[in-house]
């Protein structure tokens, strides 16, 4: 592999800010160590999260998605780790499709390690995600931080989160680790833990904390896990009406809409943005891999 030219650009959904490398051909070795590197804020471009484009014909795990998905989202958490989705980050993607070329202001599907994504671009600058559907399980956690402890919901939105309902979002903490949680038998390959506050009718607020990522000042499959479970907290669920549910929820960087069909999908609409394109130093590169 040549390191001469590694194109990159930059992004954000809601300030939930991800570095691109484009890779059609799956031809730039991305090791952990890598990533971890170019996602450091000092060190690095900085970035909560690195999406890495490919052809899905040519990446082992997306073959079988190459008939539904031109494209794939390699995504991996600023730590170097990878992730099956990340809802901000597969609005970026389809942004940077749309900004390079590859499609025009419309739907497009993606390829996700969770599986296809429908996506809708929309002129005005907003884009649409259908997110899928969300799993409950019964087995939830108990989150503790400085002393005070809460009931997390179990919600699964092809990775996983608890959400927790508290009275004011400063109980969160720093998040800066993440928060202690029981039984660790529930989420043995650790969690995405949001803490929400209500703000209004179908409007609530949250922080979070994002596994491999520490806080974050968007999750779009947190927002999306905390909109159903406040849903289910307010006694609302379409299958059983046969009514849309739609709220507005708060994240730092912004605000996102989720609505939740009849049918179990799960919409998330918000902005996404490019705001820089460059190239990384191959000196530099060389010096990451060592």
């Amino acid at each position: 592999m040549t390191t001469a030219h590694t194109a990159f650009l930059k992004g954000h959904g809601t300030e939930n800010d991800f570095v691109i490398v484009p890779d059609p051909d799956n031809a730039i070795d991305l090791p952990a160590s890598v990533v971890a590197r170019i996602c450091d804020r000092r060190a690095g471009v900085g970035g909560d999260g690195l999406l890495h484009v490919v052809r899905s014909a040519a990446h082992a795990e997306a073959r079988q998605m190459a008939d539904e998905a031109e494209w794939f989202m390699d995504y991996r958490n600023a730590d170097g780790s990878v992730a099956e989705m990340c809802g901000n980050g597969v609005r970026v993607f389809a942004r940077y499709l749309e900004h390079a070329g590859h499609i025009t202001a419309g739907d497009v599907a993606v390829a996700t390690r969770s599986g296809v994504k429908r996506v809708h671009v929309a002129k005005d600058g907003d884009v649409t995600v259908s997110m899928g559907r969300a799993l409950l399980p019964d087995d939830g956690v108990t989150v503790t931080v400085d002393g005070r402890s809460w009931p997390a919901r179990n919600v699964n939105m092809g990775n996983p989160h608890a959400v927790a309902f508290v009275e004011d979002l400063d109980h969160a903490g720093e998040l800066r680790v993440p928060p202690p949680f029981a039984p660790q038998a529930v989420y043995p390959d650790g969690v995405n833990v949001e803490f929400v506050v209500d703000r209004g009718t179908r409007h609530v607020a949250m922080r979070v904390h994002e596994r491999g990522a520490a806080e974050t000042r968007s999750c779009g499959t947190g927002a999306c896990a905390v909109a159903v479970a406040a849903a289910r907290r307010d006694g609302a669920d379409p299958a059983e009406t046969g009514t849309p549910v739609t709220y507005t929820v708060d994240v730092l960087g912004g605000t996102l809409r989720i609505t939740e069909h009849p049918d179990g999908e799960i919409e998330m609409t918000g902005p996404a943005v490019i705001v820089a394109e460059g190239h990384l130093d191959p000196a530099w590169l060389v010096t990451t891999r060592a």
